[in-house]
């Protein structure tokens, strides 16, 4: 317990010092991100809030954590320092959509092969536990995509103030809850060595923002997050029947937490190809963006979503001892989908009392 109050205390404390020098020197270098057409904010604003986020999570993380209970720590480690590295380079100079998933996945496959960060089963999705014969290959695969997605989906969550380290804070600290819980301080240690550093980079990222965390944090921030959600469901699964520290449905129950970006990005992406466009092609269909349009502020939308994100983690939490994985899942994605659909028609009705 005491490490992992220090291991807060230090990422918060080294996060709030230090971004107050990084805006200075990005303002000094003209180190900025122009407003454009998608943009929600209305003038130039640093965007290099990573580094304060990734030296200070970093430092609690190798300064706290138990080395004989974490052998494979230096992987995670190099798995953030290979996404810090390409979001820095995305954030001075965009790079192609090829290159930036070619850098995540190398980051996954350390984590993967070396760190032993992987998915082995089914969990009971489609009444699947384990099967024996799939080859490793499939299961390597199949984690790495997973990775994938969940580092893109804090990417494109990261939109409006505070929305992507809000939410962050919100999955990373239920995590880091439940490894205490658990008894895993290794992995309470990393959760919230994040869940302080972002904390304080908070601060300055509320309206009015002075500065963004840019790619160099979001895909950190998915990364960890990535790295948490996937060793909840294998150590959860793994625990005997009668503990009770052990969730049922443990998948759906990943859904839950992880319901804000993982639904807004799953939408995202079928509306671009269904609309036959990439499903990188930047556009104001996020969620977030129609909160906006409808007419909420930055805060008044990112705390709409948090709170809609908490309720669904205690939604989660609460029933997964009662409904079924499937149903669990299905009665999750429903409510996400009649929410989002609710929000969307009620801002196409706003645009025709406008023009009306």
């Amino acid at each position: 317990m005491f490490a992992i109050f220090l291991s807060f205390l230090t990422a918060f404390t080294l996060t709030y010092v230090a971004t107050p020098h990084i805006i200075t020197i990005a303002r000094e270098r003209n180190l900025c991100v122009e407003p454009d057409e998608r943009s929600s904010h209305t003038i130039s604003t640093p965007a290099l809030g990573g580094i304060g986020i990734f030296s200070a999570a970093v430092f609690s993380i190798v300064m706290w954590t138990p080395f004989s209970e974490f052998a494979n720590l230096q992987y995670i480690l190099c798995a953030f320092i290979i996404v810090f590295l390409m979001g820095v380079k995305d954030d001075f100079s965009p790079l192609n959509p090829v290159n930036k998933i070619f850098g995540q996945a190398l980051a996954a496959g350390i984590l993967v092969f070396k760190s032993d960060v992987m998915l082995s089963g089914f969990y009971g999705i489609g009444y699947v536990h384990e099967i024996p014969f799939l080859p490793l290959p499939v299961w390597t695969g199949v984690t790495i995509f997973i990775m994938l997605v969940i580092i893109n989906a804090f990417n494109l969550i990261d939109g409006i103030n505070g929305l992507a380290g809000s939410v962050g804070t919100l999955i990373a600290g239920t995590l880091g809850c439940w490894f205490f819980w658990a008894g895993r301080i290794e992995l309470a240690v990393v959760s919230f060595s994040i869940v302080g550093a972002v904390l304080a980079f908070l601060k300055y990222n509320y309206t009015p923002a002075k500065i963004f965390m840019g790619d160099s944090g979001s895909l950190l921030l998915g990364t960890a997050c990535a790295i948490l959600i996937i060793q909840f469901i294998d150590m959860n699964y793994a625990m005997d029947a009668a503990d009770p520290r052990r969730v049922e449905g443990v998948p759906a129950v990943a859904v839950g937490i992880m319901i804000i970006p993982l639904y807004d990005t799953m939408r995202v992406f079928t509306t671009r190809i269904l609309r036959r466009q990439s499903p990188f092609s930047g556009d104001r269909r996020h969620i977030h963006h129609l909160l906006i349009d409808y007419g909420f502020s930055h805060m008044q939308s990112t705390g709409i979503l948090v709170a809609v994100n908490t309720l669904f983690i205690l939604f989660a939490f609460t029933l997964n001892a009662y409904l079924d994985v499937h149903l669990l899942l299905a009665l999750l994605l429903g409510m996400a989908t009649l929410l989002s659909y609710l929000l969307h028609r009620g801002v196409i009705q706003r645009r025709q009392k406008k023009l009306a």
